[in-house]
């Protein structure tokens, strides 16, 4: 199973967007995927999901990563990294059962012209002492409001060439 992370909690996000486009094109390869925004997380789960805790909210999410063999994380770049939701997010899965050893893609997003590297670059970090093991095809998308059409569709030659070609190697990974 691939669980793509949409990874603002930002309601109608480009993210989210994004994040639905590589769902519908994994499943017309035959793919098993799942989107989790994280516009689903317990409100409090700052106050009843970290350190141990476990809410009776979080309990499908956290099986929910247990069962995932593969991530795809759509990151969008926040202050020239990512955003904190995502991090808090990471911290209250169990450590280290829930990404140990499993694979991951990651793909960044911004408004600017970059694409998030720095964010990308930062996610990695946290992937590498998880042992969470990453796809070397990092995809930066930037100036995002460009990129999608009316359908939420990517339409532009290359990076359509691009994102096909990090979801074929993730569906092989």
């Amino acid at each position: 199973m691939i669980t793509i992370i949409s990874g603002t909690n930002r309601p109608n996000s480009n993210t989210l967007k994004v994040s639905r486009y590589y769902l519908k094109t994994l499943q017309q390869l035959g793919a098993e995927a799942q989107l989790f925004s994280l516009e689903s997380l317990p409100e409090r789960l700052i106050a009843t999901d970290l350190y141990g805790k476990r809410s009776a909210e979080f309990e499908p999410i956290q099986e929910m990563v247990a069962k995932t063999e593969k991530f795809l994380f759509i990151i969008p770049e926040y202050n020239g990294s990512f955003p904190g939701v995502l991090k808090t997010f990471i911290d209250a899965c169990e450590f280290p059962d829930s990404f140990y050893n499993k694979k991951a893609a990651l793909t960044g997003i911004s408004s600017g012209k970059y694409g998030n590297i720095r964010g990308i670059d930062h996610f990695s970090g946290i992937c590498g002492y998880l042992h969470l093991n990453v796809l070397p095809l990092r995809l930066h998308i930037p100036a995002i409001k460009y990129e999608l059409n009316e359908e939420g569709d990517f339409f532009k030659e290359d990076t359509l060439k691009f994102t096909n070609d990090q979801i074929n190697k993730l569906i092989k990974f």
